[in-house]
């Protein structure tokens, strides 16, 4: 597999570093470490739960869903007299808690397995369906947005995983993916405070490219989301799906646990639809 460490001279000074590089971008540990202490046997590589650069992809996803969010609720604030207590208390979010809120999304996506990922996937697809087939457009836009942060997580990581498992640069493409998804989540923090501060006086003056774009077009924010989110989560479905089936050792085994799941949640919709 290409290996961080294979653009630069072999040093020997270097290998134990190159090899811990590599090991923390593909989420285990280097071989011929040993046990932790958890009964890891000894020589074995450690494999984590779930690589570290997927898991910060996944915290940039939300980060950028909610700087999205928070850009169209601030528009719909500051055009609505009556919730200007709302639109203050946005601006009043701190930068910190923003960054503190993405270290610790990304620590949690890295702790949770890629099984356990598929399955928050799964559950949340599922439910996603009975909740649009069960309320109307404007709960369903808002009750989704506020519930699938976490499993948005779950679905890039997972199939970031799944996507690049086995790819000859793997080491390479998550890193890139880390760093492309690092400044695309910054652009739209940034978007975010830019609106938060300048918008209301930029949007009258009229001289402020973003701004007169936003004024023209935040209306379309969430039919972008939709769209946005609709894929990744099929994406995360065929990879959720893909890494579930893996732990069955014949097709009987996986239609017995495919059915029952299928016919309770048909059930559960129906009687959501009932109520």
């Amino acid at each position: 597999m290409f290996s961080l460490g294979s653009w630069l001279p072999a040093l020997p000074g270097l290998a134990w570093g190159w090899a811990l590089l590599d090991a923390f971008l593909q989420g285990e540990s280097p071989r011929g470490w040993h046990g932790d202490g958890l009964g890891t046997p000894r020589g074995t590589p450690v494999t984590r739960c779930c690589l570290f650069p997927a898991g910060l992809v996944g915290a940039c996803a939300v980060s950028v869903l909610c700087s999205l969010l928070k850009v169209y609720f601030y528009i719909q604030c500051l055009n609505d007299p009556e919730r200007q207590a709302e639109k203050d208390a946005i601006r009043a979010q701190r930068r910190v808690l923003e960054l503190l809120h993405v270290a610790v999304l990304t620590g949690a996506l890295a702790l949770v397995g890629s099984r356990v990922a598929a399955l928050v996937v799964l559950e949340f697809s599922l439910r996603a369906v009975s909740t649009i087939l069960s309320l109307g457009e404007g709960a369903r836009s808002s009750q989704l947005y506020l519930l699938c942060q976490y499993s948005l997580g779950c679905g890039v990581s997972c199939g970031l995983s799944f996507l690049l498992e086995g790819a000859p640069h793997g080491t390479c493409n998550l890193a890139l993916a880390a760093g492309l998804a690092g400044l695309l989540a910054a652009y739209a923090r940034r978007l975010a405070r830019h609106v938060c501060t300048l918008y209301e006086l930029h949007s009258r003056a009229r001289y402020c490219g973003v701004c007169i774009l936003l004024l023209a077009a935040a209306h379309g924010i969430p039919r972008l989301l939709r769209k946005a989110l609709a894929v990744a989560f099929a994406v995360a479905d065929l990879a959720a799906v893909a890494l579930v089936n893996r732990e069955f050792l014949s097709a009987a085994e996986a239609v017995r646990f495919w059915t029952p799941l299928t016919v309770c949640y048909a059930l559960l919709v129906v009687y959501m639809q009932g109520e």
